[in-house]
């Protein structure tokens, strides 16, 4: 297929990040993809030369083969940990991302129309989450899994349902308070981002965020006009409603006076703090997406910073820790979760295997690449048992909820948790 002279990746993406990748071949151990399908054309040194193609107007970015490779990355940025020459592969896959269309019949569905449609309007994002834990809290779920009714859906209709984790929380969504006093002496006034997931299933830990930040002295100012933050957006390649979501984030805590914005989703974080590159080419937004960004500060991050309020009520419990892609390769934040996991008496943190590595997870990789995340998912759980921990931390909604259904899968009795749900019932 010809290729138009007026390429759309050229506007996304600098030559000179393509050209920093030397197919040295190091990153190949470190990409979950390679190492599960052997493939050259899947690994970070094939897809960047694939990009190039493109980039070069060898290859056409509707060619059938370079979408399904692109698509099939897990976006982990493993390989920028693992890059001697620091790729920006991140930058460079959302980028092609963004002229390609998936080619996975689930990514146009989930991915596109779903994720641009009920993630960006709040009002029908709270209308299905009502929906999921009346289904859940009314009994219907337990009923239709124990009578095998569910067996009548699709096959994909079924593993979806199979990955739902249970909803914290009641029928009725409570939303963070606008403004929560701190406790004692103010020390820093901080913005915190609800998110769109961890409100709908996660409501117990937003609560638990706010009032482990308050009783570390934080005035917490969490604005209602607040969404989604766009991450599964450009993970997905739709980049202007990825854009759009930016600009409403930026908006509502414009003038807050804050010393630093808090997010507790690894994913979420790491997408928040790039900002400033997704809306460069914006005279309106870009020095204030910048300065947004730089103020984004993942929960352990930030309380790692601090002279942090000693934790003293004993957690008895033997836990291993999971490092989410974009928090560890993302934002490079390793040692910060585990120091505050060690400050919590009574707790014995045990290291996984391969902690660090893709759970399978990725956003919604699990239901638009289900072989290959369910092989990384049984790579995980392995690793996961091995420690012999009955508690599993996990610092992002999608791998909490992956690493639940791993367990399910193998009948496991296994308790998850963020690392603010262990240190606020320390502090309590």
């Amino acid at each position: 297929m010809a290729v138009s002279d007026l390429n759309p990746l050229h506007d996304l993406l600098d030559k000179k990040l393509l050209k920093e990748c030397v197919h040295c071949g190091l990153c190949l151990d470190y990409c979950p993809t390679y190492r599960v399908i052997g493939h050259e054309a899947d690994s970070p040194r094939g897809r960047i030369y694939q990009i190039r193609q493109v980039y070069e107007g060898k290859v056409s970015a509707e060619d059938p083969d370079f979408r399904e490779h692109i698509y099939a990355c897990l976006d982990c940025r493993a390989c920028q940990t693992a890059c001697p020459s620091g790729v920006q592969y991140g930058a460079i896959i959302e980028a092609a991302r963004a002229v390609a269309e998936p080619i996975n019949p689930s990514e146009k569905t989930v991915g596109r129309a779903i994720l641009g449609s009920v993630f960006t309007r709040p009002r029908l994002l709270d209308a299905a989450g009502v929906g999921l834990r009346v289904y859940q809290r009314s009994g219907m779920q337990q009923l239709l899994r124990k009578s095998h009714a569910l067996e009548l859906l699709p096959k994909r209709l079924r593993e979806m349902e199979s990955m739902l984790a249970p909803a914290q929380g009641g029928i009725r969504r409570h939303p963070a308070p606008h403004v929560t006093p701190a406790r004692g002496t103010v020390r820093y006034r901080l913005g915190f981002i609800e998110g769109c997931i961890m409100p709908q299933l996660f409501a117990d830990t937003n609560a638990a965020t706010v009032r482990v930040l308050a009783t570390n002295g934080c005035v917490v100012y969490s604005p209602p006009t607040q969404g989604c933050c766009g991450a599964l957006q450009m993970h997905t390649g739709d980049r202007p409603t990825a854009q759009d979501l930016a600009r409403r984030n930026i908006d509502a805590f414009d003038g807050l006076g804050l010393d630093a914005i808090i997010i507790n989703a690894a994913g979420c974080g790491s997408t928040l703090k790039e900002y400033g590159h997704l809306l460069a080419d914006d005279p309106r937004y870009a020095e204030r997406a910048v300065a947004f960004a730089q103020k984004v500060k993942d929960v352990s991050e930030f309380l790692a910073s601090i002279e942090l309020v000693e934790p003293t009520r004993p957690v008895p419990m033997r836990v291993t820790y999971q490092d989410a892609c974009h928090l560890v390769h993302g934002q490079g934040i390793r040692n910060q979760p585990r120091q505050i996991l060690r400050q919590i008496p009574g707790l014995e943190l045990v290291e996984m295997q391969d902690s660090d590595v893709c759970c399978g997870s990725a956003g919604i990789y699990n239901l638009t690449h289900p072989d290959i995340s369910t092989r990384l998912l049984e790579q995980k759980m392995d690793h996961l048992l091995a420690t012999g921990a009955t508690g599993v931390v996990a610092p992002n909604p999608g791998c909490t909820m992956q690493l639940a259904y791993g367990a399910r899968r193998r009948g496991l009795k296994l308790d998850f948790f963020h690392i603010v749900d262990l240190l606020d019932r320390s502090y309590q």
